[in-house]
């Protein structure tokens, strides 16, 4: 039996026991990676006691880098909140799958557009990271996913219809990755058919600088995500702090994207990045630096310090 968050009694000195930190546009830089002033600081905080937990938007694999340059041996929240893993053993604590005719119904959508869709599996159940429905007109894979593939080490299964799945209930995750032309229409189509059974948002996709200048008139590449409606990364970092006995009035949340604004909001502390959009501000408490600014040391000073 979990205990009740009235009952928690705090486990540092600090105002908060737990940080979750964002990756992309948080934690790290322009070019993807941890800078010194905020890997120095993620030490700095655990040694006050502090748990640190990653809460990203990709999946465990692709988080890797991040996870190994801070030397995280706490549970870490990925795949947008549904997935909490065990960074060190590579093994699931908890996930939130998605209902399979959920995940169908999706899969149809993209293959009416012609796009593949990019099925995120809880690896350490599945064997590997995504499954890529090419549909039976075998839409090609594109060039930002292969690369994101290629670059991070994602095992990756291609098959042409769902029906080739054997394990629908290792799905935690659908989308696609398309240009922004296409991607903003098709959110707004998922949403309408889909409503509150579904978690639906797009933000721009990370991207190698030669995709980057290759643009085109149909603008940046975006990445289309599809969950379970009640999957965010806060009800993950909610089932966390059950797990781990902290009251999640005593935790801190860091993060830029429209995925962080639910964990904003309800985090007892929500620290939302420098020029990040207006949702994401509104959902904070405070504001820290930009990424290119060592934001987060900035917010992580500031909480050691007794000053949030």
């Amino acid at each position: 039996m979990q205990p009740t968050p009235s009952v928690l009694k705090p486990k540092t000195s600090l105002n908060y026991d737990l940080l979750a930190i964002d990756l992309d546009g948080t934690l790290f830089d322009a070019r993807g990676r941890v800078g010194r002033a905020n890997a120095e600081a993620v030490a700095a905080a655990r040694a006050a006691g502090l748990r640190v937990v990653v809460a990203s938007g990709r999946g465990l694999v692709e988080s890797r880098h991040a996870i190994d340059v801070i030397g995280d041996a706490d549970p870490v929240v990925v795949g947008g909140g549904s997935i909490v893993a065990d960074p060190r053993a590579g093994s699931t604590l908890h996930r939130f799958p998605m209902r399979p005719a959920l995940v169908r119904a999706v899969a149809e959508l993209l293959d009416r557009q012609g796009l593949c869709a990019l099925v995120l599996k809880d690896a350490a159940a599945a064997g590997y990271d995504y499954l890529v429905v090419t549909g039976e007109r075998q839409h090609p894979l594109d060039p930002v996913s292969q690369w994101w593939f290629e670059e991070l080490g994602v095992q990756v299964r291609f098959v042409r219809t769902l029906a080739e799945d054997e394990h629908p209930e290792h799905t935690i995750r659908i989308g696609a990755c398309a240009r922004q032309a296409v991607a903003g229409p098709l959110e707004a189509a998922l949403r309408e058919a889909f409503g509150g059974s579904a978690m639906v948002m797009h933000f721009p996709a990370v991207a190698a600088p030669e995709h980057v200048r290759d643009w085109g008139p149909e603008g940046p590449a975006a990445v289309l995500e599809v969950f379970d409606a009640k999957v965010t990364k806060w009800t993950a970092l909610e089932w966390l702090c059950a797990h781990l006995g902290i009251d999640p009035a005593r935790t801190a949340a860091i993060g830029d994207g429209l995925n962080d604004v639910d964990m904003l909001r309800h985090a007892g502390l929500g620290i939302a990045m420098g020029g990040s959009d207006e949702a994401v501000r509104s959902a904070a408490d405070v504001e820290t630096g930009a990424n290119a600014e060592d934001g987060v040391a900035q917010a992580i000073g500031r909480i050691l310090r007794g000053e949030w």
